[in-house]
Protein backbone atom coordinates (compact mmCIF):
# COMPACT_ATOMS: atom_id res chain seq x y z
CA UNK A 1 0.00 0.00 0.00
CA UNK A 2 0.90 3.33 -0.73
CA UNK A 3 0.13 4.96 2.64
CA UNK A 4 2.46 2.08 4.21
CA UNK A 5 5.52 3.93 2.81
CA UNK A 6 7.20 6.49 5.61
CA UNK A 7 7.01 9.69 4.04
CA UNK A 8 10.98 10.37 2.97
CA UNK A 9 12.35 13.96 3.10
CA UNK A 10 14.98 16.10 0.65
CA UNK A 11 17.92 15.36 2.82
CA UNK A 12 16.96 11.41 2.59
CA UNK A 13 16.81 10.99 -0.84
CA UNK A 14 20.81 11.97 -0.36
CA UNK A 15 21.12 9.84 3.45
CA UNK A 16 21.91 6.83 1.74
CA UNK A 17 24.84 7.70 -0.52
CA UNK A 18 26.49 9.54 2.47
CA UNK A 19 26.33 6.50 4.55
CA UNK A 20 27.67 4.52 1.95
CA UNK A 21 30.76 6.98 0.85
CA UNK A 22 31.52 8.16 5.12
CA UNK A 23 34.60 6.66 4.78
CA UNK A 24 35.47 8.68 1.41
CA UNK A 25 33.87 11.69 2.92
CA UNK A 26 35.82 11.35 6.26
CA UNK A 27 38.92 11.47 4.66
CA UNK A 28 38.25 14.35 2.24
CA UNK A 29 37.11 16.32 4.83
CA UNK A 30 40.24 15.63 6.94
CA UNK A 31 42.68 16.43 3.85
CA UNK A 32 40.66 19.66 3.43
CA UNK A 33 41.42 20.45 7.56
CA UNK A 34 44.78 19.91 6.42
CA UNK A 35 44.63 22.82 3.60
CA UNK A 36 43.36 25.25 6.03
CA UNK A 37 45.53 24.50 8.86
CA UNK A 38 48.57 25.32 6.14
CA UNK A 39 47.00 28.07 4.78
CA UNK A 40 46.63 29.45 8.70
CA UNK A 41 50.83 28.98 9.23
CA UNK A 42 51.26 31.25 5.93
CA UNK A 43 50.78 33.94 7.92
CA UNK A 44 52.49 33.28 10.87
CA UNK A 45 55.48 32.71 8.57
CA UNK A 46 55.01 36.00 7.33
CA UNK A 47 54.75 37.66 10.97
CA UNK A 48 58.24 36.05 11.35
CA UNK A 49 59.73 37.03 8.05
CA UNK A 50 58.29 40.80 8.86
CA UNK A 51 59.59 41.34 12.37
CA UNK A 52 63.05 40.27 11.24
CA UNK A 53 62.73 42.96 7.98
CA UNK A 54 61.55 45.60 10.94
CA UNK A 55 64.94 44.39 12.80
CA UNK A 56 66.82 44.05 9.73
CA UNK A 57 67.56 40.34 10.34
CA UNK A 58 67.49 39.20 6.89
CA UNK A 59 69.60 35.71 6.83
CA UNK A 60 66.24 33.79 7.74
CA UNK A 61 64.60 34.99 4.45
CA UNK A 62 65.31 31.88 2.32
CA UNK A 63 64.37 29.63 5.37
CA UNK A 64 61.09 31.49 5.65
CA UNK A 65 60.72 31.43 1.37
CA UNK A 66 61.35 27.28 1.47
CA UNK A 67 58.58 27.54 4.42
CA UNK A 68 56.37 28.41 2.30
CA UNK A 69 57.00 26.86 -0.54
CA UNK A 70 56.97 23.81 1.05
CA UNK A 71 53.51 24.14 2.81
CA UNK A 72 52.42 25.69 -0.60
CA UNK A 73 53.20 21.49 -2.03
CA UNK A 74 51.72 19.97 0.84
CA UNK A 75 48.41 22.50 0.37
CA UNK A 76 48.33 20.87 -2.93
CA UNK A 77 48.63 17.38 -2.40
CA UNK A 78 45.84 17.75 0.27
CA UNK A 79 43.86 19.92 -2.18
CA UNK A 80 44.40 17.14 -4.65
CA UNK A 81 43.14 14.17 -2.83
CA UNK A 82 39.90 16.47 -1.18
CA UNK A 83 38.81 17.12 -4.81
CA UNK A 84 38.90 13.51 -5.84
CA UNK A 85 37.01 12.10 -2.62
CA UNK A 86 34.49 14.82 -2.09
CA UNK A 87 33.63 16.33 -5.38
CA UNK A 88 34.30 12.43 -6.52
CA UNK A 89 31.31 11.30 -3.91
CA UNK A 90 28.86 14.37 -5.42
CA UNK A 91 29.30 12.94 -8.97
CA UNK A 92 28.42 9.34 -7.46
CA UNK A 93 25.45 11.10 -5.41
CA UNK A 94 24.36 12.94 -9.26
CA UNK A 95 25.10 9.14 -10.57
CA UNK A 96 23.12 7.45 -8.09
CA UNK A 97 19.89 9.85 -8.01
CA UNK A 98 19.81 9.57 -12.13
CA UNK A 99 19.80 5.88 -11.94
CA UNK A 100 17.35 6.13 -9.25
CA UNK A 101 15.22 8.81 -11.17
CA UNK A 102 14.84 6.72 -14.62
CA UNK A 103 14.44 3.62 -13.32
CA UNK A 104 11.46 5.15 -11.10
CA UNK A 105 9.72 6.95 -13.74
CA UNK A 106 9.88 3.70 -15.94
CA UNK A 107 7.96 2.03 -13.17
CA UNK A 108 5.04 4.63 -13.21
CA UNK A 109 2.33 3.87 -15.18
CA UNK A 110 1.02 5.01 -18.81
CA UNK A 111 -1.61 7.90 -16.88
CA UNK A 112 1.07 9.27 -15.39
CA UNK A 113 3.05 10.02 -18.86
CA UNK A 114 -0.54 11.25 -20.05
CA UNK A 115 -0.66 14.37 -17.74
CA UNK A 116 3.60 14.71 -17.17
CA UNK A 117 5.43 16.46 -20.17
CA UNK A 118 9.01 15.50 -20.90
CA UNK A 119 10.54 18.44 -21.21
CA UNK A 120 9.36 18.44 -17.31
CA UNK A 121 10.82 15.01 -16.75
CA UNK A 122 14.53 16.05 -18.93
CA UNK A 123 14.95 19.41 -16.51
CA UNK A 124 14.98 16.72 -13.28
CA UNK A 125 17.23 14.41 -15.02
CA UNK A 126 19.89 17.21 -15.89
CA UNK A 127 18.93 20.73 -14.45
CA UNK A 128 17.84 19.34 -11.66
CA UNK A 129 20.68 16.80 -10.38
CA UNK A 130 23.29 19.18 -11.48
CA UNK A 131 21.92 21.67 -8.73
CA UNK A 132 22.18 18.91 -5.81
CA UNK A 133 25.37 17.57 -7.07
CA UNK A 134 26.70 21.02 -6.65
CA UNK A 135 24.86 21.22 -3.28
CA UNK A 136 26.62 18.28 -1.95
CA UNK A 137 29.96 18.60 -3.36
CA UNK A 138 31.06 22.30 -3.30
CA UNK A 139 28.39 22.88 -0.57
CA UNK A 140 30.08 20.67 1.58
CA UNK A 141 33.70 22.16 0.58
CA UNK A 142 32.40 25.65 1.31
CA UNK A 143 30.66 24.79 4.73
CA UNK A 144 33.69 23.29 6.18
CA UNK A 145 35.29 26.10 5.09
CA UNK A 146 33.20 28.35 6.63
CA UNK A 147 32.72 26.62 10.06
CA UNK A 148 36.68 25.28 10.37
CA UNK A 149 38.87 28.48 8.44
CA UNK A 150 36.31 30.85 9.94
CA UNK A 151 36.96 29.50 13.14
CA UNK A 152 40.23 29.00 13.72
CA UNK A 153 40.84 32.84 11.87
CA UNK A 154 39.45 34.22 14.55
CA UNK A 155 41.11 32.15 17.08
CA UNK A 156 44.27 33.15 15.69
CA UNK A 157 43.40 36.82 15.52
CA UNK A 158 42.45 37.09 19.15
CA UNK A 159 45.58 35.36 20.39
CA UNK A 160 47.36 38.34 18.29
CA UNK A 161 45.01 41.13 19.61
CA UNK A 162 41.66 40.20 21.52
CA UNK A 163 40.50 44.17 21.27
CA UNK A 164 40.77 44.13 17.35
CA UNK A 165 39.54 40.90 17.01
CA UNK A 166 36.30 41.91 19.21
CA UNK A 167 36.08 45.26 16.44
CA UNK A 168 36.38 42.79 13.49
CA UNK A 169 33.39 40.74 14.72
CA UNK A 170 31.05 43.56 14.87
CA UNK A 171 29.87 43.41 11.63
CA UNK A 172 29.29 39.47 12.35
CA UNK A 173 25.63 39.31 13.46
CA UNK A 174 24.55 41.31 10.35
CA UNK A 175 25.58 38.55 8.22
CA UNK A 176 23.62 35.67 10.12
CA UNK A 177 20.73 38.09 9.87
CA UNK A 178 21.02 38.89 6.52
CA UNK A 179 21.79 35.18 5.21
CA UNK A 180 18.39 34.15 7.29
CA UNK A 181 16.47 36.75 5.59
CA UNK A 182 17.86 36.49 1.85
CA UNK A 183 17.92 32.43 2.31
CA UNK A 184 14.10 32.26 2.60
CA UNK A 185 13.53 34.15 -0.63
CA UNK A 186 16.41 32.35 -3.17
CA UNK A 187 14.53 29.25 -1.94
CA UNK A 188 11.60 30.59 -3.48
CA UNK A 189 13.52 32.18 -6.49
CA UNK A 190 14.77 28.75 -7.40
CA UNK A 191 11.59 26.55 -7.36
CA UNK A 192 10.37 29.57 -10.42
CA UNK A 193 13.46 29.23 -11.98
CA UNK A 194 13.57 25.36 -12.19
CA UNK A 195 9.77 25.72 -13.03
CA UNK A 196 10.84 28.10 -15.99
CA UNK A 197 13.81 25.52 -16.84
CA UNK A 198 11.36 23.25 -17.75
CA UNK A 199 8.81 24.89 -19.61
CA UNK A 200 11.88 26.00 -21.66
CA UNK A 201 13.11 22.41 -22.36
CA UNK A 202 9.92 20.97 -23.16
CA UNK A 203 9.35 23.47 -25.88
CA UNK A 204 13.40 23.01 -27.69
CA UNK A 205 12.15 19.23 -27.42
CA UNK A 206 8.76 19.80 -28.97
CA UNK A 207 10.31 22.53 -31.23
CA UNK A 208 13.34 19.64 -32.75
CA UNK A 209 10.69 16.85 -32.42
CA UNK A 210 8.00 18.05 -34.92
CA UNK A 211 10.42 20.50 -36.91
CA UNK A 212 8.88 18.68 -40.41
CA UNK A 213 5.57 19.50 -39.26
CA UNK A 214 6.91 23.09 -38.36
CA UNK A 215 8.31 23.18 -42.03
CA UNK A 216 5.52 22.08 -43.69
CA UNK A 217 3.17 24.25 -42.04
CA UNK A 218 5.69 27.09 -42.24
CA UNK A 219 5.28 27.71 -38.69
CA UNK A 220 8.73 28.63 -38.20
CA UNK A 221 8.49 32.05 -36.87
CA UNK A 222 5.37 31.68 -34.87
CA UNK A 223 7.76 28.51 -33.11
CA UNK A 224 10.75 30.75 -32.87
CA UNK A 225 8.18 33.67 -31.26
CA UNK A 226 6.67 31.27 -28.72
CA UNK A 227 10.01 29.91 -27.59
CA UNK A 228 11.94 33.69 -27.61
CA UNK A 229 8.27 34.01 -25.10
CA UNK A 230 9.60 31.55 -22.40
CA UNK A 231 13.33 32.08 -22.99
CA UNK A 232 12.23 35.81 -21.77
CA UNK A 233 10.30 33.99 -19.17
CA UNK A 234 12.92 32.36 -18.00
CA UNK A 235 15.51 35.00 -17.92
CA UNK A 236 12.85 37.24 -16.15
CA UNK A 237 12.79 34.42 -13.37
CA UNK A 238 16.57 34.78 -12.97
CA UNK A 239 16.47 38.06 -13.01
CA UNK A 240 14.09 37.55 -9.89
CA UNK A 241 16.88 35.80 -8.48
CA UNK A 242 19.69 37.98 -8.90
CA UNK A 243 17.79 40.44 -7.75
CA UNK A 244 18.10 38.61 -4.49
CA UNK A 245 21.37 36.75 -5.10
CA UNK A 246 22.82 40.21 -6.26
CA UNK A 247 21.84 41.96 -3.15
CA UNK A 248 23.12 39.23 -0.57
CA UNK A 249 26.66 38.80 -1.87
CA UNK A 250 27.36 42.11 -2.54
CA UNK A 251 26.15 42.43 1.18
CA UNK A 252 29.06 40.10 2.19
CA UNK A 253 31.43 41.89 0.38
CA UNK A 254 30.69 45.47 2.20
CA UNK A 255 30.77 43.33 5.42
CA UNK A 256 34.04 41.85 5.12
CA UNK A 257 35.63 45.37 3.35
CA UNK A 258 34.10 47.19 6.97
CA UNK A 259 36.17 44.81 9.18
CA UNK A 260 39.44 45.72 6.70
CA UNK A 261 38.80 49.30 7.17
CA UNK A 262 38.45 48.98 10.91
CA UNK A 263 41.70 46.41 10.98
CA UNK A 264 43.51 49.66 8.77
CA UNK A 265 42.26 52.17 10.81
CA UNK A 266 42.31 50.65 14.78
CA UNK A 267 45.08 48.06 13.99
CA UNK A 268 47.24 50.68 12.24
CA UNK A 269 47.18 53.21 15.30
CA UNK A 270 47.99 50.27 17.33
CA UNK A 271 50.91 49.55 15.58
CA UNK A 272 52.29 53.07 15.20
CA UNK A 273 51.98 53.61 19.30
CA UNK A 274 54.00 49.72 19.69
CA UNK A 275 50.61 48.04 20.84
CA UNK A 276 51.13 45.21 18.39
CA UNK A 277 54.64 44.49 16.28
CA UNK A 278 54.11 45.41 12.04
CA UNK A 279 54.55 41.34 11.83
CA UNK A 280 51.04 40.89 13.88
CA UNK A 281 49.89 43.73 11.93
CA UNK A 282 50.43 42.08 8.59
CA UNK A 283 49.04 38.66 10.12
CA UNK A 284 46.07 39.60 11.28
CA UNK A 285 45.43 41.45 7.93
CA UNK A 286 46.39 38.28 6.44
CA UNK A 287 44.23 36.29 8.73
CA UNK A 288 41.31 38.59 7.74
CA UNK A 289 42.05 38.08 4.22
CA UNK A 290 41.50 34.44 5.13
CA UNK A 291 38.28 35.31 6.86
CA UNK A 292 36.66 36.60 3.61
CA UNK A 293 36.45 33.50 2.24
CA UNK A 294 34.88 31.59 5.20
CA UNK A 295 32.25 34.80 5.02
CA UNK A 296 31.22 34.42 1.48
CA UNK A 297 31.42 30.84 1.63
CA UNK A 298 28.52 31.35 4.47
CA UNK A 299 26.46 33.10 1.36
CA UNK A 300 27.61 30.49 -1.23
CA UNK A 301 26.92 27.75 0.62
CA UNK A 302 23.76 28.99 1.82
CA UNK A 303 23.11 29.41 -2.18
CA UNK A 304 24.37 26.39 -3.07
CA UNK A 305 22.08 24.33 -0.18
CA UNK A 306 18.82 26.31 -1.41
CA UNK A 307 19.28 25.27 -5.25
CA UNK A 308 20.38 21.92 -4.18
CA UNK A 309 17.15 21.82 -1.78
CA UNK A 310 14.59 23.18 -4.28
CA UNK A 311 15.88 20.66 -6.84
CA UNK A 312 15.83 17.83 -4.06
CA UNK A 313 12.19 18.50 -3.53
CA UNK A 314 11.48 18.31 -7.22
CA UNK A 315 13.05 15.17 -7.12
CA UNK A 316 10.60 13.82 -4.45
CA UNK A 317 7.75 14.75 -5.57
CA UNK A 318 8.62 12.23 -8.39
CA UNK A 319 9.83 9.64 -6.57
CA UNK A 320 7.06 9.81 -4.40
CA UNK A 321 4.85 8.99 -7.12
CA UNK A 322 3.66 5.65 -6.82
CA UNK A 323 2.44 3.65 -10.07
CA UNK A 324 -1.18 3.10 -10.23
CA UNK A 325 -0.35 -0.44 -11.94
CA UNK A 326 1.60 -2.52 -9.03
CA UNK A 327 2.09 -5.64 -8.91
CA UNK A 328 -0.11 -7.68 -5.96
CA UNK A 329 1.83 -8.60 -2.90
CA UNK A 330 0.74 -12.13 -2.84
CA UNK A 331 0.80 -12.08 -7.04
CA UNK A 332 1.31 -15.60 -8.90
CA UNK A 333 3.63 -16.68 -10.96
CA UNK A 334 1.86 -17.36 -14.04
CA UNK A 335 0.97 -20.88 -15.50
CA UNK A 336 2.16 -22.56 -18.86
CA UNK A 337 0.19 -19.96 -20.89
CA UNK A 338 -1.83 -21.21 -23.66
CA UNK A 339 -3.40 -18.80 -24.86
CA UNK A 340 -6.90 -17.99 -23.09
CA UNK A 341 -8.20 -15.06 -23.04
CA UNK A 342 -11.68 -13.92 -20.75
CA UNK A 343 -12.94 -10.42 -20.22
CA UNK A 344 -14.90 -10.45 -17.66
CA UNK A 345 -17.54 -7.47 -17.60
CA UNK A 346 -14.68 -5.14 -18.07
CA UNK A 347 -15.45 -1.42 -17.45
CA UNK A 348 -12.75 1.28 -17.73
CA UNK A 349 -12.57 4.86 -18.15
CA UNK A 350 -9.47 6.97 -18.52
CA UNK A 351 -10.90 10.01 -15.71
CA UNK A 352 -8.91 9.68 -12.19
CA UNK A 353 -10.30 7.53 -9.23
CA UNK A 354 -12.34 10.16 -7.85
CA UNK A 355 -13.84 11.13 -11.01
CA UNK A 356 -14.64 7.85 -12.50
CA UNK A 357 -18.94 7.73 -11.47
CA UNK A 358 -19.73 10.59 -13.90
CA UNK A 359 -17.11 10.33 -16.59
CA UNK A 360 -17.65 9.50 -19.84
CA UNK A 361 -16.49 5.51 -20.08
CA UNK A 362 -14.17 4.14 -22.67
CA UNK A 363 -15.47 0.47 -22.36
CA UNK A 364 -18.70 -0.67 -21.06
CA UNK A 365 -19.53 -4.12 -19.47
CA UNK A 366 -17.43 -6.29 -22.50
CA UNK A 367 -17.39 -9.68 -21.79
CA UNK A 368 -15.45 -11.78 -24.56
CA UNK A 369 -13.52 -15.48 -24.24
CA UNK A 370 -11.02 -16.47 -26.61
CA UNK A 371 -10.05 -19.87 -26.65
CA UNK A 372 -6.25 -20.79 -27.09
CA UNK A 373 -5.37 -20.76 -30.37
CA UNK A 374 -8.36 -18.64 -31.75
CA UNK A 375 -7.67 -15.06 -33.71
CA UNK A 376 -9.96 -12.26 -32.77
CA UNK A 377 -10.11 -9.42 -34.86
CA UNK A 378 -11.95 -6.36 -33.29
CA UNK A 379 -13.13 -3.08 -36.03
CA UNK A 380 -15.19 -0.49 -35.06
CA UNK A 381 -15.42 3.50 -35.96
CA UNK A 382 -12.51 5.43 -34.29
CA UNK A 383 -12.95 6.70 -30.85
CA UNK A 384 -14.81 3.30 -30.46
CA UNK A 385 -12.39 1.70 -27.86
CA UNK A 386 -10.43 -1.07 -29.53
CA UNK A 387 -6.80 0.36 -28.18
CA UNK A 388 -7.91 0.80 -25.00
CA UNK A 389 -9.27 -2.37 -24.97
CA UNK A 390 -6.44 -4.60 -25.93
CA UNK A 391 -4.11 -2.41 -23.45
CA UNK A 392 -5.56 -4.02 -20.46
CA UNK A 393 -4.42 -6.97 -21.26
CA UNK A 394 -0.56 -6.48 -20.72
CA UNK A 395 -1.62 -4.11 -17.92
CA UNK A 396 -0.98 -0.94 -19.35
CA UNK A 397 -4.33 0.35 -17.73
CA UNK A 398 -6.10 -1.65 -15.37
CA UNK A 399 -9.77 -2.04 -15.74
CA UNK A 400 -12.33 0.01 -13.14
CA UNK A 401 -14.85 -3.02 -12.79
CA UNK A 402 -15.06 -6.73 -14.22
CA UNK A 403 -11.77 -8.20 -14.67
CA UNK A 404 -9.17 -9.58 -17.59
CA UNK A 405 -8.58 -13.23 -17.31
CA UNK A 406 -5.76 -15.47 -18.70
CA UNK A 407 -5.85 -18.98 -18.10
CA UNK A 408 -8.60 -18.69 -15.37
CA UNK A 409 -6.67 -16.15 -13.45
CA UNK A 410 -7.26 -12.38 -12.88
CA UNK A 411 -4.26 -10.45 -14.59
CA UNK A 412 -4.22 -8.60 -11.08
CA UNK A 413 -3.26 -11.39 -9.58
CA UNK A 414 -0.34 -12.60 -11.79
CA UNK A 415 3.21 -10.92 -11.86
CA UNK A 416 3.94 -8.58 -14.17
CA UNK A 417 7.10 -9.78 -15.69
CA UNK A 418 5.09 -13.00 -16.15
CA UNK A 419 2.07 -11.59 -17.69
CA UNK A 420 4.02 -9.33 -19.72
CA UNK A 421 6.68 -12.07 -21.41
CA UNK A 422 3.21 -13.61 -22.32
CA UNK A 423 2.00 -11.29 -24.50
CA UNK A 424 3.46 -10.04 -27.51
CA UNK A 425 2.33 -6.25 -28.39
CA UNK A 426 2.87 -4.48 -31.76
CA UNK A 427 0.86 -1.08 -30.80
CA UNK A 428 -0.42 1.79 -33.08
CA UNK A 429 1.96 4.28 -33.40
CA UNK A 430 5.21 2.30 -33.69
CA UNK A 431 7.66 3.64 -32.04
CA UNK A 432 11.61 3.00 -33.06
CA UNK A 433 14.89 3.74 -31.34
CA UNK A 434 17.45 5.48 -32.91
CA UNK A 435 19.55 1.92 -33.72
CA UNK A 436 19.89 -0.61 -36.11
CA UNK A 437 16.95 -2.26 -37.59
CA UNK A 438 17.94 -5.45 -36.00
CA UNK A 439 18.93 -3.36 -32.69
CA UNK A 440 14.74 -2.25 -33.00
CA UNK A 441 13.38 -5.87 -33.98
CA UNK A 442 15.51 -7.98 -31.19
CA UNK A 443 15.31 -4.72 -28.65
CA UNK A 444 18.71 -5.45 -27.68
CA UNK A 445 17.47 -8.82 -26.26
CA UNK A 446 20.28 -11.85 -26.50
CA UNK A 447 21.10 -12.23 -29.70
CA UNK A 448 17.75 -14.34 -31.33
CA UNK A 449 18.20 -17.32 -33.43
CA UNK A 450 19.35 -15.98 -36.74
CA UNK A 451 16.52 -18.75 -38.47
CA UNK A 452 13.72 -17.27 -36.23
CA UNK A 453 14.55 -13.57 -36.96
CA UNK A 454 14.49 -13.99 -40.71
CA UNK A 455 11.55 -15.87 -40.73
CA UNK A 456 10.02 -12.88 -38.22
CA UNK A 457 11.35 -10.37 -40.79
CA UNK A 458 9.77 -12.46 -43.64
CA UNK A 459 6.53 -12.50 -42.47
CA UNK A 460 6.38 -8.59 -42.02
CA UNK A 461 7.00 -8.35 -45.77
CA UNK A 462 10.37 -6.32 -44.99
CA UNK A 463 12.83 -8.58 -46.13
CA UNK A 464 13.04 -7.16 -49.18
CA UNK A 465 13.19 -3.86 -47.77
CA UNK A 466 15.83 -4.76 -45.64
CA UNK A 467 17.71 -6.72 -48.61
CA UNK A 468 17.46 -3.30 -50.21
CA UNK A 469 19.67 -1.53 -48.13
CA UNK A 470 23.51 -1.18 -47.85
CA UNK A 471 24.29 -2.49 -44.74
CA UNK A 472 21.21 -4.70 -44.44
CA UNK A 473 20.22 -5.61 -40.82
CA UNK A 474 22.32 -2.81 -39.29
CA UNK A 475 21.28 -0.11 -41.42
CA UNK A 476 20.86 2.43 -38.90
CA UNK A 477 17.17 3.83 -38.89
CA UNK A 478 17.40 7.18 -37.34
CA UNK A 479 15.85 9.27 -34.50
CA UNK A 480 12.10 7.89 -34.28
CA UNK A 481 12.98 5.77 -37.89
CA UNK A 482 13.34 9.14 -39.34
CA UNK A 483 15.11 7.42 -42.50
CA UNK A 484 12.20 5.06 -42.90
CA UNK A 485 8.83 5.49 -44.47
CA UNK A 486 5.69 4.95 -42.22
CA UNK A 487 4.84 1.80 -43.72
CA UNK A 488 8.81 0.14 -42.68
CA UNK A 489 8.18 1.27 -39.54
CA UNK A 490 5.31 -0.25 -38.84
CA UNK A 491 6.34 -3.81 -40.41
CA UNK A 492 9.92 -3.36 -38.64
CA UNK A 493 7.52 -3.10 -35.35
CA UNK A 494 5.46 -6.07 -36.73
CA UNK A 495 8.52 -8.20 -37.03
CA UNK A 496 9.53 -7.12 -33.21
CA UNK A 497 6.42 -8.60 -32.47
CA UNK A 498 6.40 -11.76 -34.38
CA UNK A 499 10.07 -12.28 -32.92
CA UNK A 500 8.62 -12.60 -29.85
CA UNK A 501 7.75 -15.77 -28.59
CA UNK A 502 4.59 -15.04 -25.82
CA UNK A 503 1.65 -17.49 -26.80
CA UNK A 504 -0.59 -13.93 -27.16
CA UNK A 505 -0.24 -11.56 -30.04
CA UNK A 506 -1.81 -8.38 -30.39
CA UNK A 507 -1.63 -6.60 -33.16
CA UNK A 508 -2.92 -2.72 -33.78
CA UNK A 509 -3.64 -1.84 -36.82
CA UNK A 510 -0.96 -3.61 -38.78
CA UNK A 511 -1.64 -3.31 -42.20
CA UNK A 512 -3.25 0.23 -42.24
CA UNK A 513 0.14 1.75 -43.43
CA UNK A 514 1.00 -0.67 -46.67
CA UNK A 515 -0.13 -0.79 -50.07
CA UNK A 516 -2.83 -3.69 -50.79
CA UNK A 517 -0.37 -5.86 -52.44
CA UNK A 518 1.90 -5.85 -48.99
CA UNK A 519 -1.53 -5.52 -46.98
CA UNK A 520 -2.33 -8.91 -48.66
CA UNK A 521 1.12 -10.84 -48.29
CA UNK A 522 1.04 -9.54 -44.42
CA UNK A 523 -2.37 -10.95 -43.82
CA UNK A 524 -1.39 -14.54 -45.67
CA UNK A 525 1.63 -14.88 -43.33
CA UNK A 526 -0.75 -13.66 -40.21
CA UNK A 527 -2.83 -16.48 -40.92
CA UNK A 528 -0.07 -19.17 -40.69
CA UNK A 529 -0.15 -17.71 -37.08
CA UNK A 530 -3.65 -19.26 -36.26
CA UNK A 531 -4.01 -22.47 -33.97
CA UNK A 532 -0.39 -21.54 -32.77
CA UNK A 533 -0.83 -19.17 -30.46
CA UNK A 534 -3.84 -16.37 -29.95
CA UNK A 535 -3.66 -13.60 -32.19
CA UNK A 536 -5.75 -10.74 -31.56
CA UNK A 537 -5.89 -7.94 -34.44
CA UNK A 538 -7.24 -4.29 -34.22
CA UNK A 539 -7.57 -2.90 -37.66
CA UNK A 540 -9.89 -0.38 -39.80
CA UNK A 541 -9.08 -2.85 -42.97
CA UNK A 542 -11.11 -5.49 -42.87
CA UNK A 543 -9.30 -7.44 -44.83
CA UNK A 544 -6.79 -8.17 -41.64
CA UNK A 545 -9.72 -9.61 -39.68
CA UNK A 546 -11.67 -11.34 -42.56
CA UNK A 547 -10.16 -14.33 -41.68
CA UNK A 548 -10.38 -14.21 -37.59
CA UNK A 549 -12.28 -17.04 -35.82
CA UNK A 550 -14.47 -14.46 -34.38
CA UNK A 551 -14.96 -10.79 -35.16
CA UNK A 552 -16.07 -7.99 -32.70
CA UNK A 553 -17.53 -4.37 -33.08
CA UNK A 554 -16.99 -1.74 -30.71
CA UNK A 555 -19.02 1.01 -30.77
CA UNK A 556 -18.75 3.71 -28.03
CA UNK A 557 -16.83 1.20 -25.59
CA UNK A 558 -19.92 -1.62 -26.16
CA UNK A 559 -19.70 -4.57 -28.00
CA UNK A 560 -22.15 -4.20 -30.84
CA UNK A 561 -21.35 -7.24 -33.21
CA UNK A 562 -19.93 -10.37 -32.94
CA UNK A 563 -19.62 -13.20 -35.18
CA UNK A 564 -17.34 -14.35 -38.20
CA UNK A 565 -17.04 -12.71 -41.65
CA UNK A 566 -19.75 -13.93 -42.83
CA UNK A 567 -22.09 -13.85 -40.05
CA UNK A 568 -21.63 -10.12 -39.89
CA UNK A 569 -21.91 -9.57 -43.27
CA UNK A 570 -25.53 -10.88 -43.53
CA UNK A 571 -26.01 -9.46 -40.12
CA UNK A 572 -25.76 -5.49 -42.63
CA UNK A 573 -24.36 -3.70 -39.43
CA UNK A 574 -21.27 -1.67 -39.19
CA UNK A 575 -19.14 -4.20 -40.23
CA UNK A 576 -21.07 -4.86 -43.59
CA UNK A 577 -21.43 -1.23 -44.29
CA UNK A 578 -17.81 -0.80 -43.81
CA UNK A 579 -16.88 -4.10 -45.79
CA UNK A 580 -19.21 -2.86 -48.63
CA UNK A 581 -17.69 0.65 -48.47
CA UNK A 582 -13.69 -1.03 -48.84
CA UNK A 583 -14.68 -3.19 -51.80
CA UNK A 584 -15.84 -0.04 -53.33
CA UNK A 585 -12.64 1.53 -52.77
CA UNK A 586 -10.24 -1.35 -53.43
CA UNK A 587 -12.08 -1.69 -56.82
CA UNK A 588 -11.95 2.03 -57.87
CA UNK A 589 -8.33 1.99 -56.71
CA UNK A 590 -7.66 -1.23 -59.01
CA UNK A 591 -8.95 0.68 -62.09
Amino acid sequence: MAGSHPKRTAFGLIKPYFAENRGTILWGILCLITVDVLQLCIPRVIKWAVDDLTAFAIQGLGRYALMIAGIALLMGIFRYIWRRCLIGTSRRIEEGLRNQLFTHVQSLSASYFNRTRTGDLMAHATNDLNHVRMATGMGMVALTDAVVLGTAAVAFMAYINLYLTALVMIPMPLIVFGTRFFSRRMHRRYQQVQAGFSNLTEAAREGFAGIRIIKAYNRQAHTASRFSSLSQDYVARNMGLVRVTGSFFPMMMLLANLSQAIVLYVGGRQTITAAITPGDFVAFISYLALLTWPMMAMGWVTNLIQRGKASLERILRILETRPEIVQAPQADPVPTVQGSVVFDGVHFSYAAPDDRQTAEQALVGIDLAMAPGQTLGIVGPPGGGKTTLVSLIPRIFDVNRGAVRIEGLNIRNIRLDDLRRAVAVMPQEPFLFSGTIRENITLDRPASDADRLTEAVAMAALDQTVAGFADGYDTVVGERGVVLSGGQKQRIALARALLSPAPILILDDPISQVDVETAETIIANLCKEAGQRTVIIVSHRLAAVRHADRIVTLEKGRVTESGTHDQLVAAGGYYAVTFRLQRIEEAIGAS
